[in-house]
């Protein structure tokens, strides 16, 4: 299968936490080439590259002087990512990006239509909805196992960050609801189709915490916040997310309610979570998944989506305006619970279809 595509050469901005665990799922995958990495700290990339292959770029133009490079990785931090993106679509890359794809509505759709003017591809993690478990919810919801689902709940319990990243600032800088809400956002969306009404409440809970290292810090952004989202098909979700219940906690997953019964999903961001399903009034049972699940979250898969869209000629399964919608919402939950009222949304994305396995 991998003479038949197309080879996809990619180039790392940010080597930080998460860039190794996208280095190590790509290595299946020979038709991704990994050309090398930038940072601002050049020890970060340099180690990177000794451990994955490619060269050391000095500075991001560098990397987007490379002709070799057909796509960019973004990975840096959150309040990076719409400098970068903007940067690497100038200069005639493609895009594939961490989460989420800008802080604000406003950049968030001028990346989207920056990339439409220059027929450029712009993808935005979270990939999750590409995931064995995940499909396989969806399919469940598809075949009218549940009847129509009029409510889902969706829980993102993310722990301290302080209890086991390095740096956690960043993720404090921008809250738990934009840095972790968006993977069931992007699930949701994906099912539901787009939001159109939000009503929120936000809260820091902890605000004075310490790091790995014993630095106290203090946290002025939410470190909760739970909104009623109402989609444009009828449904409503319940979304909520902290920085303060660890993954102990009971409360996880996404849970769907429907007119003849119900299924749940206890991970959004691992592909083998458990799916369970439920006739209406009866108990919870396990359902098998619609194709052998991978185990954990194999980061590299929307690569590999875009690699295989790119060969078919077709659109990726991921796409920036999806994820500019779930910008939209985000922000409307943060004005919701700044504001004490609710906010309207009133953009579009062409939905994404099933992986081919999960017809």
């Amino acid at each position: 299968m991998d003479m038949d595509i197309k080879p996809l050469r990619i180039a790392v901005a940010g080597c930080g936490n998460i860039a190794g665990a996208y280095a190590n799922t790509l290595q299946p995958y020979s038709f991704i080439k990994l050309q090398g990495a930038t940072d601002i700290d050049l020890t970060r990339a340099e180690a990177y590259v000794a451990a994955y292959g490619g060269q050391v770029y000095a500075t991001l133009d560098d990397l987007l002087a490379d002709t070799e490079v057909d796509l960019v990785v973004n990975l840096t931090i959150h309040h990076a990512h719409v400098d970068v993106i903007r940067k690497c679509l100038l200069a005639g890359k493609d895009v594939y990006s961490e989460k989420p794809l800008a802080l604000s509505s406003k950049d968030a759709w001028e990346l989207v239509e920056l990339a439409k003017e220059r027929g450029r591809r712009l993808i935005c993690a979270p990939i999750t909805i590409l995931g064995e478990g995940q499909q396989t919810v969806w399919k469940l919801i598809r075949d009218g196992r549940l009847g129509t689902v009029r409510l889902a709940y969706a829980e993102v319990n993310w722990g301290r960050i302080e209890s086991w990243h390095p740096a956690p600032g960043p993720f404090y800088e921008v809250g738990a609801l934009f840095d972790v809400g968006v993977y069931p956002l992007t699930i949701l969306t994906t099912i539901f189709g787009p939001a159109r009404k939000v009503t929120a409440f936000g809260k820091v809970l902890f605000p004075d915490r310490v790091t790995k290292e014993g630095v106290p810090f203090h946290i002025d952004t939410p470190d909760f916040a739970t909104a009623a989202i109402e989609f444009a098909s009828g449904a409503v979700a319940r979304l909520t997310t902290n920085f303060y219940v660890g993954h102990p906690g009971k409360q996880k997953g996404i849970e769907f309610h429907g007119d003849l019964g119900s299924c749940y999903l206890s991970d959004w961001q691992n592909f083998n979570g458990n799916v369970e399903f439920a006739e209406f009034g009866q108990s919870y049972e396990s359902v098998p998944y619609v194709k052998e699940p991978y185990a954990g979250t194999e980061w590299a898969r929307g690569l590999v989506e875009l690699a295989q869209a790119i060969t078919e000629e077709r659109s990726s399964r991921i796409t920036g305006a999806q994820a500019a919608h779930v910008v939209d919402i985000l922000c409307a939950v943060r004005a919701s619970f700044e504001d004490g009222h609710p906010v309207t949304i009133d953009s579009e994305f062409a939905p994404p279809v099933p992986m081919d396995w999960a017809n």
